[in-house]
């Protein structure tokens, strides 16, 4: 699901090239051994996270990222409109599912679907993202993988949602990362930069990017107070949640990338704090 593309980054020494390069320096001096080598990682996500955000802030169409994760957000929307039936429904958007355990059959085909087939750096990033979103969902939900991908709750969809978005960004920059690190340490020390960034990255992005249950509840509401008798709006659980989480896309995009001026929510908002509002307590992953 990757790709053999090298990095596309800026070249220079000037502006955000020359940031590009900079942070470049931070991770060839990175060793694990270090005592603070984990707040080290934390500080280079940011500072990973704040160089992409200017970058992209002076040119939009940098990498493509925008465009690419707004494509992956259409087909995403796309899926989602199959899982909100009950044991039925157009299969369309993922087929290609069958033949082993409902979990993975449902993953694989998500990934397939959402994923796309560019062969960019950012379109490669998507279909990762696509992969770490079904990863992150097994781990907290694995019932709803179970399902085969059907008769999803408006709660999980938006989790889903949100996840993904995040995850594009944090992709993104973990392909910066793995390029480098693979340059500087060819065999990981026990504490993996690249995930430790990442997941850093997916955490903060998280919190920016707008849930489509919200936006349904506030068209409801709205409904309701203008005394008008909207049947689609009734249940945003459904079919009236996917279509305002379509509507969603470029915010969401923007947002994950840093263009929308909107102010970051409260340090609790993160993954850590979004599991649903039924979901169990996140189960620890088995050493491997």
């Amino acid at each position: 699901m990757g790709t053999s593309s090298p990095w596309p980054g800026p070249s220079g020494k000037a502006g955000t090239p020359g940031e590009w390069r900079r942070l470049k320096g931070r991770l060839d001096v990175w060793r694990d051994d270090q005592p603070d080598s984990l707040e080290s990682l934390d500080s280079i996500a940011e500072d990973g996270l704040g160089v992409l955000r200017r970058t992209l802030r002076e040119d939009p169409s940098a990498f493509g990222l925008y465009d690419a994760a707004c494509a992956g957000g259409e087909r995403l929307t796309a899926v989602m409109d199959t899982m909100t039936v009950p044991g039925g429904g157009d299969d369309r958007a993922v087929e290609g599912a069958g033949g082993g355990d409902d979990r993975t059959d449902f993953a694989a085909a998500f990934v397939s679907a959402v994923g796309g087939e560019g062969g960019t750096i950012a379109d490669a990033a998507v279909r990762r993202a696509a992969a770490a979103t079904m990863r992150e969902m097994a781990k907290r939900h694995p019932e709803a993988l179970a399902s085969g991908g059907k008769g999803w709750s408006g709660d999980l969809l938006c989790l889903l949602y949100r996840w993904f978005f995040a995850d594009t960004v944090a992709e993104f920059l973990h392909a910066f990362v793995a390029e480098k690190i693979k340059l500087m340490v060819p065999v990981l020390p026990p504490l993996d930069p690249e995930d430790r960034i990442a997941d850093w990255i997916a955490d903060r992005v998280l919190r920016l990017v707008p849930d489509p249950c919200e936006e349904a509840a506030k068209l409801v509401e709205e409904a309701e107070q203008a005394e008008e008798t909207v049947a689609a709006l009734e249940d945003p659980t459904l079919g009236t949640l996917v279509q305002v989480a379509r509507g969603l896309v470029p915010r969401a995009v923007g947002a994950a990338l840093g263009l929308l001026a909107e102010a970051e929510p409260a340090a609790n908002a993160g993954r850590a704090a979004d599991t649903g509002p039924s979901a169990p307590p996140p189960e620890e992953a088995p050493d491997t």
